[in-house]
């Protein structure tokens, strides 16, 4: 997924603010970067297509807020690039996860693999209920 420069920093905004309409948006970047509420207005509309923004109108106003966390949305962005470098039945995925591992630290390692083992019990949980 393509994201312009914009985008991306409005998209963290979101992730760190529960929800705020367009014209806080505005005045949060206005003060960093300048740009107009319609530059805003229009980032907004695109991320709500792309369906990373979730909004509700309230009053004349739609409130935005993020429609996926950002664990989530990295990990989605991880998977569609190896998808598309993807030959066949090769599981680039986890050839790209070893690959990556090789330059974690050992504290690094230990955390992924505690990740892996919480997850592991989670599903375990879920399949069970």
């Amino acid at each position: 997924m393509n994201l312009g420069e914009l985008e991306k920093l409005v998209l963290k905004y979101f992730w760190q603010t529960k929800a705020a309409d367009a014209k806080e948006v505005h005045a949060y970047f206005e003060k960093q970067r300048g740009g107009t509420l319609n530059t805003i207005q229009s980032t907004l509309d695109r991320l709500f297509k792309k369906g990373l923004l979730s909004r509700d109108k309230q009053g004349h106003a739609f409130q935005y807020r993020a429609a996926k966390q950002r664990k989530a949305f990295i990990g989605q962005l991880i998977k569609d690039i190896t998808q598309d470098f993807t030959i066949g039945d090769e599981d680039s995925l986890l050839t790209a996860f070893v690959s990556l591992s090789s330059e974690l630290n050992e504290g690094q390692m230990d955390e992924l693999e505690k990740m892996i083992q919480d997850y592991r019990a989670n599903v375990s949980v879920e399949e069970k209920a």
